[in-house]
């Protein structure tokens, strides 16, 4: 017979019960923990794709040209780079990927940094995510001296403020400039979910956050356009999966430490969502779920406390079949030969999460001897 304490009974009993949008109940036990992730000593995951670590290898190993072919971009002491003047093209990621999480650093030499030398020729590249033909760029550019409080100053070099680092080009300007002096290394940390299309329209945008040396200068932008220059290029349909490119735009750019994590778009979140949920994906894994309940209980016939609280989590998830033959036969046995109040009370506790769920009516509560 089923021997088992109220706090592992009332797993999917305690919040509101699974629905049509959702597997799980709210706060519910039985809903799939995270998988774990480790930090190493350098601040990466161990779920990331590394794609530069400081060594020549990984360069080209992970980056090639846009056709493939090996990268004319060039390494020393632990980075990699892009020479001024131009000719290397692009550099872009052998692998291809989507909504990802990415950690990237870039530093320019205050030596090739000329207060003449035109305010997007100051360290130019560009991140684009998705590759450089249809993707979405960050802007990498210096621009600590583009700053209001610098204006005046030795070095202030105006700029428009939607193309500074920090920026979604041409669309979005930074919130904040935190751009560190030329020589520092600066960090981006991005989060990135493409524009979601179904059945050929358009259902979500997608979005970019970026923090920058720390600071959130991007907050969940939702992206117009795909990249371009001067004028606005309306959001179209491509690829799931496009590679990570760096832009050569004439300039020096060092770059290090380059990791990134793939993630899951929300809107593939089928079984749990309001937004994206699909109500027959959901009750396939509601049955999933109740199906393993039901078979831990040894006698689904016993009329005890604790097989009617047994039984109504199996029936939070699935309230049909021989789950909900199962369960009315044991809560009438029950209600037939009660035990005390608190046993009650607690039994009905359990209860009263399916009664708010509309999964049984309140009259099916039981009334203590």
């Amino acid at each position: 017979m089923l021997v088992a304490s109220a706090f592992v009974v009332l797993a999917a009993l305690y919040g509101d019960a699974p629905d049509a949008k959702h597997a799980w109940a709210v706060h519910d036990w039985n809903r799939p923990k995270p998988a774990k992730v480790e930090v190493d000593e350098k601040g990466v995951p161990s779920d990331a794709v590394v794609l530069f670590d400081g060594t020549k290898e990984s360069l080209e190993r992970n980056w090639c040209d846009l056709n493939c072919g090996p990268t004319k971009w060039q390494f020393r002491d632990g980075v990699f780079f892009c020479r001024a003047g131009g000719g290397f093209g692009a550099v872009r990621t052998r692998e291809e990927f989507g909504d990802c999480q990415l950690h990237i650093e870039y530093r320019h030499d205050p030596a090739l940094i000329h207060g003449n030398s035109g305010p997007q020729m100051r360290g130019n590249s560009g991140i684009f995510l998705m590759g450089q033909g249809y993707g979405y760029e960050v802007q990498v550019l210096e621009s600590y001296f583009t700053s209001q409080e610098a204006e005046g100053k030795p070095g202030f070099v105006d700029n428009y403020a939607d193309g500074q680092a920090g920026a979604i080009y041409a669309e979005s300007p930074p919130a904040v400039n935190p751009a560190k002096k030329p020589g520092e290394w600066q960090v981006y940390d991005i989060v990135f979910h493409q524009p979601v299309w179904k059945d050929g329209k358009l259902v979500h945008p997608g979005s970019v956050t970026v923090f920058f040396n720390g600071v959130l200068v991007q907050d969940h932008w939702e992206m117009e356009g795909q990249t371009t220059h001067r004028w606005r290029r309306p959001l179209s349909q491509h690829p799931a999966k496009g590679p990570l490119t760096l832009q050569d735009h004439g300039c020096e750019v060092e770059y290090r430490n380059v990791w990134l994590r793939r993630l899951p778009s929300r809107w593939d979140n089928l079984t749990c969502s309001e937004m994206s949920a699909c109500p027959d994906k959901v009750m396939e894994q509601r049955r999933k779920t109740a199906e393993k309940l039901f078979a831990k209980i040894s006698d689904p016939k016993a009329a005890t406390a604790d097989n009617v609280m047994a039984l109504a989590e199996v029936v939070s998830y699935a309230n049909e079949g021989e789950y909900n033959a199962a369960f009315n036969a044991a809560l009438e046995a029950y209600r037939a030969n009660p035990g005390d109040k608190r046993e009650v009370d607690r039994v009905n506790g359990a209860l009263d999460i399916l009664v708010r769920g509309k999964v049984i009516p309140k009259s099916a509560k039981v009334s203590a001897k």
